[in-house]
Order: structure tokens, then sequence, then C-alpha cells
């Protein structure tokens, strides 16, 4: 379908040339020698691109687009100016205007300002669909599960979303950290300013402060130009560190000062620049107890836990486990174009039993699996890791109830490296290769 186009010119002969001129290029073109008949043409339904002289009878151009953005805020309009009302053409971009282009119109310049007009309205509809989206993606309905555990979270959660207060979730590795934090920020009164996730594990620290900070030129060996920082790009928005344990103290120290000061100093800068930021962070660490080690400082501990969100593990979810790999399936069978219908009874008691300690991440990595090696309909226990229907619940082992994060990943660790490669190891945890090995170097477990 043609783009619409809507001419606004008390000069027949140039709002006859200009219909011509742009119906020849494919758009489908309609005009008015008045404000007032212009106003009635937009009343029917507007237009993709509205062109408009600002000098009319009766109703002037301005006031022909302040009307049209009323009614229609996204209306793309372009005005047309002599010389002597240039400050006026000044004034209609103030009040919203795309462009202007200047008497006598060329025809060339206003072919080129009503592509990039269209094209810049095609950009703007694609984000507002875009943000719809990620919206309906993280509105709190679409986060799935009944149980109790997950219930009372979730009633957290939508208590602090619209606060301006900072919030620390607490939970595992892959029970969905980053999830519940983008929840908060889309459904919070910043959810129209950018949210920035930064992973403190996965920078290595002496490249963490530039990317957080910013750098001026010449910081640094490398520094070739100046570079704006993440909480600077988030300004207004809302920031979220994850794995927040893993920042080093002197970095610490730093970020302390941005949350107290709100002021954002690039590394090698001697001037601050003020931020507006709201700090979520995540952590699979006992912060409380790195305060008393002293790996974390106790100060920026009290900032960043205004509101403590601890997530349940998937253990703790079992009547969620159904839900959740249900949801997987579709999801991975449409993605994959697989005419996959459900999961056998049989599986789904592999799953009930099975200790998912990486949680929620791992439960979704084993159906795409099996999902892309599935041959039937169905997903049955043969499409799952070996490992799996192997591992011993963890509800059944008395000597593990009580232990902390930590110590039920070293106990996972030690308890599979004899028969388990790396790689299941990490898949198991729901972590990465490289994130398991730093886990052994930081507690001395040689590899067998």
């Amino acid at each position: 379908m043609s783009e619409t186009i809507l001419i606004i010119d008390d000069e027949e002969t140039l709002r006859e040339s200009l219909c011509r001129l742009l119906s020849k290029e494919g758009y489908a073109v309609s005009s008015a020698g008045s404000g007032e008949d212009a106003l009635a043409l937009i009343d029917t339904g507007g237009f993709d691109l509205v062109i408009s002289d600002i000098i009319l009878p009766g109703i002037d151009g301005i006031e022909v687009l302040r009307k049209a953005r009323e009614k229609y805020p996204d209306q793309m309009v372009i005005m047309i100016t002599a010389y002597a009302s240039l400050e006026t053409a000044l004034e209609a971009l103030r009040a919203g205007a795309y462009d202007y282009i200047m008497k006598p119109v060329l025809h060339e310049e206003l072919k080129l300002l009503v592509r990039n007009a269209l094209r810049h309205r095609s950009l703007q509809a694609e984000n507002k669909l875009l943000k719809k989206q990620i919206e309906r993606d993280y509105d709190f309905s679409h986060i799935i599960g009944e149980s109790e555990a997950l219930k009372r979270t979730m009633e957290e959660v939508t208590l602090v979303a619209d606060t301006k207060s900072n919030v620390l979730i607490t939970g595992e590795t892959g029970t969905g950290k980053e999830l519940i934090a983008r929840a908060i920020h889309y459904n919070s009164m910043r959810k129209s300013k950018p949210f920035v996730p930064i992973n403190c594990a996965s920078i290595p620290e002496n490249l963490l402060e530039s990317e957080l900070f910013g750098h001026v030129r010449g910081a640094f060996t490398g520094a070739v130009t100046a570079k704006k920082g993440l909480f600077e790009e988030a300004n207004g928005g809302t920031v979220f560190l994850d794995e927040i344990g893993e920042m080093g103290t002197s970095l610490q120290a730093k970020l302390l000062r941005v949350i107290d000061d709100r002021q954002v100093r690039p590394v090698g800068g001697t001037l601050s620049s003020k931020v507006n930021l709201r700090f979520i962070t995540a952590t699979n660490k006992d912060l409380s107890r790195a305060t008393q080690d002293g790996s974390f400082r106790e100060d920026l501990y009290y900032r960043i836990n205004t509101i403590n969100i601890a997530l349940p593990p998937l253990r703790e979810r079992q009547e969620d486990i159904p839900l959740l790999a249900r949801h997987f399936l579709e999801r991975f069978a449409s993605e994959l174009g697989k005419p996959l219908k459900s999961i056998t009874p049989q599986t789904m008691s592999v799953f009930e039993g099975y200790p998912w300690p990486g949680n929620v991440r791992e439960l979704r990595n084993i159906i795409e699996r099996a999902v892309l090696i599935s041959d039937t309909d169905m997903i049955k226990p043969t499409h799952l890791p070996k490992g799996m229907k192997k591992t011993p619940s963890v509800l059944e082992d008395a000597a593990l109830q009580g232990l902390t994060i930590e110590d039920y990943t070293k106990w996972v660790i030690l308890k599979y490296q004899d028969t388990m490669s790396e790689q299941k190891i990490a898949d198991m945890l729901g972590v990465t290769r490289k994130s398991l090995w730093e886990k052994r170097k930081r507690w001395g477990l040689e590899k067998p």
C-alpha cells in the first residue's frame, strides 16, 4: 500500500506541481488549499506525512501542525517557508515539525526530505512496536509458576517495582535474576528510559571501571578517543549489576560514591556528570558473609540492599516444573519448526525427581536440546542427558539440607567430577566452563 501524503498550500500552481512530483514517486497524494480544509482531511484518519506552507489564509501552518499533532502525536510534518518566515520555521521545529524546506522548492531536495521523513516515521513505529513487545514480555503475568514460593516472591516484586529504592536480588545461578530485574524496570516509572545490564564477572576488572564510568582520551594506553560509560548511557533509567559479588573492592568504593552522590567521573577525567539512576543488583553469593571476611564493603552492601528479593531455587518449586517444561517445549518447537506436542509422563517423572542445580536455565537448556534431537512428536527419557537420570534428588540427601549456595555448588562439583565431563557439570550448574574453572581456582578444587 502506498504511503499517504497531504500537501497544504494556498498557491494552486505550487500545490499541483508538488502533487504531480510526489505521485510520480509512487505516493498517494491528497491536497488542501487552506488550514481548515487540511484539518478536516486529517480528521478522517491522518496521513503518513503532511507537507504544509507556513503562511495560509485563516488557520496558518503552525496551527495546523499543533492541531494535527494534538490528535496524532506521531504525525510527521514538513513545513514550507519563505526566507522572510525563517524564524517561524524554527518555531515550527520547536512545535514538533520534522524539518522545513525553503522556497523556491527544489524537487530533488524535497524528494530526499520526504524519503528521510517517511523512513524516520517507519523507524519510530518499529521502535514503538518493539517497546510494546518488550513490556509485554516482561509483564508480571508472563513470569511462569503457581507455587507458593514464587507467588510470595512476585508479591514482593510487584510492591517494589514502582518505587525509587535500590533492589538486591539473591538466588542461585539460573533462577531468573535478570528476568526479575527487567520486569521491575518495565513496570516502573523508568520504563521509557534505558535498562542497562552489566555482568560484573564477565568483564576483566581492569576494563570494568572504564566500561562503567567511561574514560577521557589518553586516560590509559589504547584510549585514543573519549568514551561515555554505561552509567551515563543509562541516565534516567535502571542499571542492573549482575554478579555484584565479583566486583573488586576498589571499584566497590567508586560505585558507592555514584550511589551516594549521583555523579560519575570518567577514568582520567577531572569533571563529574550528574546521573539519575536506579540500581538493581544480583548475586548468587552470601554478601552478608562476604562483608565479614572483607571481600565486600559493608557500607555498599547496605546501600544496594534497601530491598532484598530472594528467588527460590527450582527444587523448591516442584509444582512449577511441568508448567515451565511445557512452556519451553512450545517455545523451542515453534522456533525450531519441530512438530513436538508433549512430554511423556516418564520424562516428567525424571524432571520432578531431579535436583536442578542449574535451576530454570538448566531446564530451558535441556528442553531445547531434547527438541533438537527428538525424531518423534514427544520428548522421551532417551532425549535427556544420561547423567540427569542417574543423579539422586538433592531433596532426598539429608546431608545437603541447610547448605549455602557456595557449599552446594562445591558439593555438585566434587560429587560428579569423576563421572561427568566439565561441560556436563557446568550445564548442571547453569554456568559456563570458564565460570566453572574460575570457581575451581578460587576454591582450590583441582580437576581429577
